[in-house]
């Protein structure tokens, strides 16, 4: 069964960049969408960037273009996420979901994934 474990959360200032990563194991990452999700206190789930399962679909949330930039690396099967210019308003918990070859817009905008993983805490204060 699919599994997905996120790392790379931490504690960053204002302007700084951190880069989580999304392994899989039971499967391999190029044969499902994967996306980022993050929730923030008092607000709702948020899509903040998805990718397909052949990397041709590349979504991402307004408040985090150009900021933020999805990868998949095959080889250590994992897709990961490079936020840089960090705000504190992208403190969040962030999670990573799959779905069996899907397209990354449908499933940061209309989430029903195959397997979520647990969620790390990203933090951006002075």
């Amino acid at each position: 069964q699919l599994q997905l474990v996120e790392s790379g959360g931490g504690l960053v200032q204002p302007g700084g960049s951190l880069r989580l990563s999304c392994a899989a194991s039971g499967v391999a990452v190029d044969h499902y969408a994967i996306g980022w999700f993050r929730q923030a206190p008092g607000k709702e789930r948020e899509g903040v960037s998805c990718i397909s399962s052949t990397d041709v679909d590349i979504y991402y949330a307004d408040s985090v273009k150009g900021r933020f930039t999805i990868s998949r690396d095959v080889a250590k099967n994992t897709v990961d996420l490079q936020m840089n210019s960090l705000k504190p308003e992208d403190t969040a918990v962030y999670y990573c979901a799959a779905d069996f070859g899907g397209w990354g817009r449908t499933l940061c905008l209309k989430p029903s994934p195959d397997s979520w993983g647990q969620g790390t805490q990203v933090t951006v204060s002075s």
